[in-house]
């Protein structure tokens, strides 16, 4: 393990952040299910809070939306004398929102190279929508999303997802949504083979203040086909220091139950820690 410094601009958060290299884990996929309890900065308006995930359903429009944000994350650490290692991470995101639409394109690459070797490199870029049905608390969805990652046993995996979410409440101690759907997958694996396949979407995102200044969040997703599962988890606590600074710890998780055999093992993830400046 290594730790990481990065700066985080999220639209109007400008974040410094040193976090630990994200690591590797031969632990069953089932056992991604075990609560999660982190600590995380985020800010306080519902679309900043879960700017991280990559299974977000982002907020509705609203009189007060601002047309357009953005976020961008880069790390950078570099270790030498008896371990030489370097790692390197970029996270991009932009929204805009147009009536009942909201858009949202997310880029990010992670690279890390122990002795001259790469040992990490991923690469994923997605775009989702969302289109909000009324004043009603439900809203289609529609997602695509490509990842690419080394040691993985898949040169590339292509997703398509498209389906209907509900936001249960929404107020000033709690919010909860949950949208599921059908969606479609394509392998494209190191040894050769391809593989097209169907699959079923779950997620739900919840909120939750603490306090005047702290706030708990979980998210969580499950893509399932007929003989694979994938499981993306995001867990973290807020803390503000003022007006201006706040504390951020995150943990993220993503697990295949059935990898291929070159793959290095079932589980990555990715432990940060925080300094977040909003302006």
């Amino acid at each position: 393990m290594t730790t990481r410094l990065s700066v985080d601009l999220h639209g109007d958060a400008l974040m410094a952040s040193a976090s630990i290299v994200p690591t590797r884990s031969l632990t069953p996929f089932r056992r991604c299910l075990v609560p999660l309890v982190l600590v995380t900065l985020a800010c306080w308006h519902s679309s900043a809070r879960a700017a991280d995930s990559l299974f977000y359903a982002p907020p509705p429009p609203s009189d007060d939306s601002v047309p357009f944000s953005g976020a961008i994350e880069l790390g950078y650490t570099a270790l030498s004398g008896n371990t030489n290692t370097t790692t390197l991470l970029g996270k991009g995101r932009i929204t805009w929102y147009d009536q009942a639409w909201t858009h949202t394109t997310r880029a990010e690459v992670k690279n890390v190279s122990d002795q001259e070797n790469t040992t990490a490199e991923q690469y994923l870029v997605s775009q989702r929508e969302r289109y909000s049905l009324g004043d009603s608390p439900n809203y289609l969805f529609g997602l695509a999303r490509y990842e690419k990652e080394r040691f993985s046993g898949y040169n590339n995996q292509f997703t398509t997802i498209i389906g209907y979410g509900r936001q249960l409440f929404d107020n000033d101690l709690q919010a909860l949504s949950l949208e599921a759907g059908p969606g479609y997958r394509f392998d494209d694996y190191e040894n050769g083979g391809r593989r097209h396949m169907l699959l079923g979407y779950l997620a739900a995102d919840y909120a939750l203040t603490l306090s005047d200044t702290a706030s708990f969040i979980q998210q969580f997703s499950v893509e399932g086909a007929d003989d694979n599962v994938t499981i993306r988890s995001y867990s973290a606590i807020s803390v503000a220091i003022n007006s201006s600074l706040s504390l951020r710890v995150s943990h993220d998780i993503k697990s295949n139950s059935n990898p291929p055999r070159e793959a290095d093992a079932h589980t990555d993830r990715t432990t940060a820690a925080s300094v977040v400046y909003n302006f």
